[in-house]
Formats: C-alpha cells, sequence, structure tokens
C-alpha cells in the first residue's frame, strides 16, 4: 500500500502541486496553485487508506492515531521530497492530507519579499509573528527568515514545530529543532526548557494557547528574538487574537506589554500571478513609536491608515498597497488586484486614477488545459 501512496506523490511533484488530499469513498485529490482538482476517478476505500496508514506511521503513531482520531507526523519519501502529514477521521471514514515541504529554503531574494523583511529579520529582541490562512506560505517566509539569519549571524536558534517542517542545517548559526511528540511533549514545556538553553532565538510553530503566548511575551521582553505564526488576516486581528486570550482583568497588563516587544507582523495572502502561478502580497507593519502608542492606548482602528502612511519612512505597507505593487511589477492584473482587494470599489478608484480601465465582465474564463496537467508520459494503473 506504500506504493500506492508513493505514486498519489509522485503525480503531486510531478504537477507542482502543493497538497494530496485522500478521503475514503473519494476521488483522489491534489492541490495545484490553490485548486482542489480531481487525479483520476478511482475513488480509495476506506480498508485501503487504514492500509496505508498502518504501512507507514509506527505502531504507536497508529495507536495515537486511533486513539486521538488525528495525527501530525512527517513523511520521507526520498532524499529531496519530504512531506507533513496529518491523518484524521471523519463521517466517512479516515483521510489525509499530505503537504510537501520544500528541501530546499529559498532566500529572501529568491522570494522578492520587500526589504523590510530582512530588517526585522536583523533585530535583536522582540516578537515577530507571520500570519495568514492554511497555505498562505508562512512557514516559506519564515524559514528564509531564519536561514538569512543562519547564514549571517552567529546566534542559537531554537526551534519547536509540529512537526518539523524545514530543516537547517548549521551555518554560521547553532540550531536546535525540536519536534512536538518526538522531541518534546508541549510547545509549553519546550519553551520553559529553551530560556534555560542559551538561545538568542525562538521559533515557535505556532502560538496555540494562553501559556505558550504567555511564554513567548516573557521571552521577547527578556531580551530574545521570538518568530512564530497565527492563523489572522491582518495585524489588526493579530493584535486582538493574542490579547483576547487573556483573561479580561489580565488584557491590559497584555496590550502594554505587546505594545513593548511586538517588532514586526507579517500578514500574507497568497494571489494568482498572471502566468497561472502564485505569489505572497503582505501587509507589513513595523513596530514604531505611533503603532507602539497605538496598541498601548486600544486604538487598533488606527493601525492600518498609520501602516499606509508609514510605506515611505518605515518600509510598512497594507495589503492594498503591496497588491498596486505587485501590479505595477506586472506580476498580477488588474481582476486579481480587484478580486483580492479590502476594498474592491476603493481599489477601482485606484486603479482607475492611474489610466487603468477595469472592466470583469469580460474577464477571462478558466484555462481550457486543466485536465491535462495529469496527462504523464507513464500512465499506471493502480491495481491491488
Amino acid at each position: 500500500m506504500e506504493k500506492k501512496l508513493q505514486f498519489y506523490l509522485k503525480n503531486l511533484i510531478h504537477n507542482n502541486g502543493s497538497d494530496l488530499h485522500l478521503k475514503s469513498g473519494a476521488i483522489v485529490r491534489l492541490r495545484v496553485n490553490g485548486e482542489l482538482l480531481k487525479l483520476g476517478n478511482k475513488e480509495i476505500s476506506n480498508e485501503e487508506l487504514t492500509a496505508i496508514a498502518e504501512a507507514i506511521l509506527s505502531k504507536k503513531q497508529y495507536a495515537d492515531l486511533t486513539f486521538k482520531k488525528e495525527l501530525d507526523a512527517t513523511y520521507v519519501l526520498d532524499e529531496a521530497h519530504r512531506f507533513r502529514m496529518n491523518f484524521f477521521y471523519q463521517i466517512d471514514g479516515i483521510s489525509a492530507v499530505f503537504r510537501i515541504i520544500p528541501v530546499k529554503i529559498l532566500t529572501l531574494d529568491e522570494l522578492a519579499l520587500p526589504p523590510v523583511v530582512r530588517e526585522l529579520s536583523e533585530m535583536h529582541r522582540g516578537l515577530i509573528l507571520v500570519t495568514g490562512v492554511t497555505g498562505s506560505g508562512k512557514s516559506t517566509t519564515l524559514a528564509a527568515m531564519l536561514d538569512h539569519i543562519n547564514r549571517t549571524k552567529k546566534k542559537h536558534i531554537i526551534t519547536v514545530e509540529d512537526p518539523v517542517e524545514f530543516v537547517h542545517k548549521d551555518k554560521e548559526s547553532l540550531l536546535s529543532q525540536r519536534g512536538l511528540g518526538q522531541d518534546t511533549h508541549s510547545f509549553a514545556n519546550a519553551l520553559k526548557a529553551a530560556l534555560r538553553e542559551d538561545p538568542d532565538i525562538i521559533f515557535i510553530g505556532e502560538m496555540r494557547d494562553l501559556e505558550t503566548i504567555e511564554i513567548a511575551l516573557h521571552a521577547a521582553n527578556t531580551g530574545h528574538l521570538v518568530f512564530s505564526t497565527l492563523h489572522t488576516l491582518d495585524a489588526k486581528e493579530t493584535i486582538n487574537r493574542v490579547i483576547g486570550m487573556f483573561p479580561k482583568e489580565e488584557q491590559n497588563r497584555i496590550r502594554i506589554t505587546l505594545a513593548s516587544v511586538l517588532s514586526g507582523v507579517l500578514s500574507q495572502r497568497l494571489v494568482k500571478t498572471v502566468d497561472g502561478k502564485r505569489v505572497a502580497a503582505l501587509e507589513i507593519m513595523k513596530q514604531t513609536p505611533r503603532i507602539s502608542d497605538l496598541i498601548a492606548k486600544n486604538m487598533d482602528y488606527e493601525i492600518l491608515d498609520t501602516i499606509e502612511e508609514g510605506r515611505e519612512i518605515y518600509g510598512s505597507q497594507s495589503f492594498d498597497q503591496a497588491l498596486l505593487a505587485l501590479f505595477n511589477e506586472g506580476r498580477i492584473d488588474e481582476e486579481t488586484v480587484l478580486n483580492n482587494a479590502t476594498n474592491a470599489s476603493d481599489m477601482k478608484l485606484k486603479l482607475q486614477g492611474i489610466g487603468i480601465i477595469v472592466n470583469k465582465d469580460n474577464k477571462d474564463s478558466d484555462s481550457d488545459g486543466i485536465k491535462d496537467i495529469f496527462d504523464l508520459k507513464e500512465k499506471e494503473e493502480l491495481t491491488e
């Protein structure tokens, strides 16, 4: 059964996809350029998926899956291809999602990220959050930031992840990467221990609970540089999410602390490029005296305007400013700008103001070549 899984994964790689979806009683699907597409027309059964799980998981992992009803782990196909996998139970039986983890860590330049991202990577202390929905490229951005530090600074970097995704080799820095379940029992335990392990930089895969957030804020407040992620759409929502995790009587204290230690928030979304691929558009909030004051005084409603006003001086930018920059570079078209803008009407006026006539009624239809994605040179019949 593992060979069948490997066949699916090779299809995913061949088609430059990001995720493989296996669901009991459903056709196998691949996520390619953000769209979920069918691979062939054969359904995979619950018995087949159960056999795949038994074949690739250890006895302990399989026992954890049957007991907890979900499991995160890593699957290695070969030296060049690793996957983050999640097995879970749903109403029709067992399901699994395999997300490809690029072995090559792209640099900040290769990702074409704004210069301010490099500046944030080079800070000595504080909390830096990279946010966005699942699949928005947060891990890729953070890997590039940590790699920049690894290549240019002599630091001790401790990561706590679930599971470990990008594997960093020691360069100028020393990296200690810990996977939840494999190397530690919880984020909170690992972070408490990390503060006694002489770290300069701590990367937390995700700030999931109150205790983890509290320790992260403490670490940032005591002179460490802390990176983490949240599933939030922008800086304002990120600030409210962190503060809202605490009891009401604690929120003023946390707001003051956050105003002091929050060095930056990168909120990113992937948008379609003119060549059918995807690129990250980033809202970037960088700590300034004005931003810190707004957070401390609970004036979050002014943050977006302050971000936009600080673009030339601080390198900050709103999501709409990022879209316009990508449009001016010729990487995305006006339809993509409008479809993803915070306010489509305001954005349409901006585009018309720079001489762009937008006619959404004449938009192109979806590409006719989607089905050809799966026409491999060598086809295999999946029979047992």
